[in-house]
């Protein structure tokens, strides 16, 4: 199938150029600047950006990753795929291994159908009792490669992150074995600063979700926080949803960091796209109401926000729209291993994209299958 897509174009600059894409056999075929009174009214009114990559999300649409269940997986794809979400790492949470081999064989069945799977996120159980916000600590365990190999094997190979806290006996010397193997992100954790520099020197590559289940940053103990700021090669996961970083946190985040370190995710749970209530995440009661998920103690439990309502109220916030794309896009693409295929809209690309208008109103969502 050939198609034609023109209107301000989110060019590999990271910036918007009047533009032209074609579209061949689910491929681009070609991105080309054009002049600007070659747009049609409507054209002028559009932005075309690259498909979002959320590499953190629990659930939506009433189901869960850890639901092990192949159609409701099949019902979160569709949702999420339906709000510009089409590169997606379904994420698990803190359960005992066989529960989570049962989970990582489930992404693997459905991953077979849809190129939107591009990997599982691993988030515990191999972190800090003290942080373990809505995680269940009653799974937790001492990190455990040969227990991630296997995970890896059952799944086909789609493990991409795995959640860990350095100062767990045995973290560093887990975090060096798989370094090269899977992406290490420190994770629910009180590691002070000097145990995290050592997880980075030992190949820890990023952050989950800053500020949230870490230590809190001060002069005097920088913590996590401050060895991410430090090492220029870590990225940093961000949940701009409103609830769980103020804004004036996420605009000085994206002042120190910038896009090209940030990962903006959803850290979503089965309660993005459905009403108020109740609900569950890892085994645990949640309670919903707008975007705030908490638990019974008010704990926040993950979110209830897509990662395109995450990119629009980074915006909102007073982050330049340019940047909250290459965070949404290219920055976790790369952070993954696959952003020769998707992240930004160059020759040669999945034709994954999206066409939002000026006030970042989502029109249609085209995707390469």
């Amino acid at each position: 199938m050939k198609r034609e897509l023109e209107g301000y174009v989110f060019f590999k600059d990271a910036k918007f150029h009047p533009g032209r894409i074609y579209i061949e056999n689910g491929k681009i075929k070609s991105v080309e600047e054009i002049p600007e009174v070659s747009l049609s009214p409507e054209e002028s009114k559009q932005y075309i950006i690259p498909g979002l990559v959320d590499v953190h999300s629990h659930g939506c649409f009433g189901h869960d990753t850890c639901d092990a269940d192949p159609d409701g997986l099949r019902e979160m794809i569709k949702f999420e795929e339906s709000r510009g979400i089409t590169s997606y790492c379904p994420t698990t949470m803190t359960f005992h291994e066989d529960k989570l081999t049962k989970v990582v064989k489930v992404v693997k069945e459905v991953a077979k159908e849809t190129k939107t799977i591009k990997g599982i996120y691993l988030e515990g159980p191999f972190i800090s009792r003290e942080k373990c916000g809505a995680q269940n600590p009653e799974f937790i365990m001492k990190p455990d490669a040969k227990m991630v190999r296997r995970l890896n094997k059952a799944s086909g190979n789609l493990c991409k992150v795995v959640a860990i806290a350095p100062e767990t006996e045995g973290a560093l010397d887990f975090i060096k074995e798989l370094s090269g193997e899977i992406v290490c992100s420190i994770a629910h954790t009180t590691s002070d600063y000097d145990t995290a520099v050592k997880a980075i020197k030992n190949g820890a590559k990023e952050i989950t979700h800053l500020y949230n289940a870490l230590p809190v940053y001060s002069h005097r103990n920088p913590g996590v926080i401050g060895a991410a700021m430090d090492d220029e090669d870590i990225k940093v996961e961000l949940i701009a949803d409103g609830v769980h970083v103020h804004p004036a946190v996420v605009r000085n985040t994206f002042r120190y960091f910038g896009a090209d370190r940030i990962m903006l995710i959803s850290d979503s749970m089965e309660a993005t796209g459905m009403p108020n209530g109740k609900y569950s995440l890892g085994g645990q009661d949640v309670y919903v109401e707008g975007r705030l998920a908490t638990l019974k103690d008010k704990t926040i439990a993950g979110s209830a926000s897509t990662l395109y309502d995450v990119m629009v109220e980074a915006i909102k916030m007073g982050v330049s729209k340019e940047d909250a794309i290459v965070s949404a896009t290219r920055t976790p693409a790369k952070q993954i291993g696959i952003f020769d295929k998707v992240g930004s809209i160059e020759k040669g690309k999945d034709a994954d994209l999206l066409v939002v208008d000026k006030d970042f109103n989502l029109k249609e969502v085209v995707i390469s299958r």
